[in-house]
């Protein structure tokens, strides 16, 4: 058992979680209609999506939006 591996894994995901949670509060925070047209990404996702499924599918879909960018 490698003691500075689980270090490194657990601070990594707490950089992912701090990340996902600064995220929701961004969309939080700007929770007023924006104008103009949406991202490419939430249009395709609501368009495939049904109505009742959408806020955790958009969330599922910016991860790995944001995922496939940074990589």
């Amino acid at each position: 058992m490698d003691i500075g591996k689980i270090l490194a894994d657990l601070r990594q995901e707490r950089d992912q979680v701090g990340e996902a949670i600064w995220n929701l509060e961004r969309l939080v925070a700007h929770g007023a209609k924006r104008r103009g047209r949406p991202p490419a990404w939430l249009a395709k996702v609501k368009a495939e999506v049904p109505e009742s499924e959408t806020p955790a599918v958009i969330v599922q879909a910016k991860a790995k939006a944001m995922s496939t960018q940074a990589a």
